[in-house]
This record gives structure tokens, C-alpha cells and sequence, in this order.
């Protein structure tokens, strides 16, 4: 059984639909249920179940966790996908404490509390073992600009990646990340419009197919447990990356 969080769009619903097509059991958790009966509506998985929860409390992820147990006693992966950009556009010295927390309490907070719940689960399971893949970013490399919230959660996620490779390996819980740069979703309609460069200018950048991502993260999620994508990174190529740090 795979659990996925913020799978109500974008990456998450394209990670749900490819796993479904490969027969995956999933659960599907996020803070709006209509959302996640949509992406429901479009997986291609006899066994699926729909969770509304908000992975920055730890409450709600307590009660995520324990319902998939009784949906599905075993827990193979957990993809962490939930994740907000948080405010954009406003410069560094200005930004309210309360946008911080929101995007930390999301980011980085409701990672460590899924990640953790699901270590707690693959550790006691028999056979013991299982993958968690958190969603990074290309922003856990470089930075865009007035993006100190959401740049400084994705670096902490790294740390918290090889944190649980380490820690996970007498339990053959593998944990790796992938960090995603321009796929084509309902959060990355602007890059078309035009998005803050480095230079102070407004440009468009290209996106890649959604799809592409899905495919990887179902490579990694499908290796034997004696392997790991530890860090994969995949973006559209002609987006400014190579050359933005």
C-alpha cells in the first residue's frame, strides 16, 4: 500500500494515477476531500481510499496513519508531497512571521510528522522494511528570489532525507527525494505568464509533462528495498537551473 500526501493535484494526483495503473493500493490524504474524490475519480486502482487530513497537525496525521492501518495493515511507501509556496513577490525584510510558519508548518513540520508515523509503521511491520520519497525541489539546490520560506524548507527536507536513509537502515526503510522543477500543474500556470528571474526581469519558463515525474517516482518507489534512488532530480530542461546559481 502506497500513502500519498497533498494528493488532491498536481504532482500528487499524477503520482496516484500512475501508481493505481500498477496496481498500487493507495491512500490519498489532503486537506480538501473534494479535491482527493476528483483525483479518485481518475485512478485506474480497484482498492483507494480518500483521507482528509492537514499533515501540519500532528492530530490529523495521527488519525491519517491509524485509518490507513485499518484500510490496509501494511505500509510499502509514503510519498511526502504535501507543500505550499507560500506568499510570493514579498522582499525578505517584510514577510510576516505568520507566512514563515504556515509554509514551515507545512514544508518541513508536516513531513517530519508523516515520515515519522510512517517510520513508526515500517519498523514494526513483518517483514519489517518499506520507502518513503519526500518531494524536494529544485529549490533545495538554488533559490528563486523572495522565496526565503520555501527555499529554506526544501534544504531542511534534504536534511531530513539523509537523516532517515541513515536512520532507516536497520530497518530496511529506504528513504529517498526527488527534487522537481517545472512540471506542468495547476501551482506552475505562471511560469507561462512570466515569473522573477535573478536579473530583476520577468520571464516565462518552459515546464515538462507532469507525467514524467509520476514515471520516476514509480521507478524509485518500485526498486527492491536493497536499492535507493537517494536523490533524483528532474526538470524541464530549458528552465534557467543550470546557470541560476
Amino acid at each position: 500500500m502506497a500513502l500519498i500526501t497533498g494528493a488532491g493535484s498536481g504532482i500528487g494526483r499524477a503520482v496516484a494515477r500512475e501508481l493505481g495503473a500498477a496496481g498500487w493500493t493507495l491512500v490519498l490524504a489532503g486537506r480538501r476531500p473534494e479535491a482527493l474524490e476528483r483525483t479518485r475519480a481518475e485512478i485506474e486502482a480497484d482498492r483507494v481510499l480518500c483521507v482528509g487530513a492537514d499533515v501540519s497537525d500532528a492530530d490529523d496525521v495521527e488519525r491519517l496513519f491509524a485509518a490507513a492501518a485499518d484500510f490496509d495493515p501494511r505500509l510499502d511507501l509514503l510519498f511526502n508531497n504535501a507543500g505550499t509556496f507560500g506568499p510570493g513577490g514579498i522582499p525578505f525584510d517584510e514577510l510576516p512571521l505568520s507566512a514563515w510558519q504556515k509554509v514551515v508548518g507545512t514544508n518541513l513540520t508536516g513531513a517530519f510528522l508523516c515520515a515519522q508515523a510512517a517510520f513508526r509503521r515500517m519498523k514494526a511491520q513483518d517483514p519489517r522494511g518499506g520507502r518513503i520519497i519526500n518531494n524536494g525541489s529544485v529549490s533545495a539546490h538554488v533559490p528563486r528570489p523572495s522565496s526565503a520560506p520555501y527555499t529554506a524548507t526544501k534544504h531542511g527536507l534534504t536534511g531530513l532525507t539523509r537523516s532517515i536513509s541513515l536512520d532507516g537502515r536497520p530497518y530496511r526503510i529506504a528513504c529517498g527525494q526527488i527534487d522537481i522543477g517545472n512540471a506542468a500543474t495547476d501551482m506552475t500556470d505562471r511560469m507561462a505568464r512570466g515569473v522573477p528571474q535573478a536579473d530583476g526581469r520577468l520571464a516565462a519558463e518552459p515546464v515538462m509533462d507532469v507525467a514524467d515525474v509520476a514515471r520516476t517516482v514509480r521507478h524509485m518507489a518500485e526498486l527492491p528495498l536493497e536499492a535507493n534512488v537517494q536523490f533524483a532530480t528532474v526538470l524541464a530542461t530549458a528552465m534557467p537551473f543550470i546557470g541560476r546559481g
